[in-house]
């Protein structure tokens, strides 16, 4: 099972893009969803992920305050609104759902289902 992301491409310092991702069809059932990112040379890491029971968020410390997450459970989508975006936020950007609930949703654990991956790049 594949998540279909999108919304990538390239933005000057300082901009905002938003990044969309569905999960195959309103009848799969998902539980957390997130987002990651893998900049070239480094590991993969979390950026922000939403849960499915009350909306509750979780953010990396470097994207707090500029990055917004949320989802719409009806339609099985999460989205990531990146705002005053930095070269640093340059990376591929990966969305991911949970089968089910885990307790490490908020330190990005416990993800399932991934997307392919949308190219973020942030000129200077």
């Amino acid at each position: 099972v594949q998540l279909q992301a999108s919304g990538g491409g390239l933005v000057q310092a300082g901009g905002s893009l938003r990044l969309s991702c569905a999960a195959p069809g309103r009848a799969f059932s998902v539980d957390a969803m997130g987002w990651f990112r893998r900049a070239p040379g480094k590991e993969r890491e979390f950026v922000a992920a939403v849960s499915r029971r009350g909306g509750g968020t979780s953010y990396a410390d470097s994207v707090k305050g500029r990055f917004t997450i949320s989802r719409d459970n009806a339609k099985n989508t999460v989205s990531l609104q990146m705002n005053s975006l930095k070269p640093e936020d340059t990376a591929v950007y990966y969305c991911a759902a949970s089968k089910q609930y885990n307790s490490g949703w908020r330190a990005g654990r416990g993800y399932d289902y991934w997307g392919q991956g949308t190219q973020v790049t942030v000129s200077s």
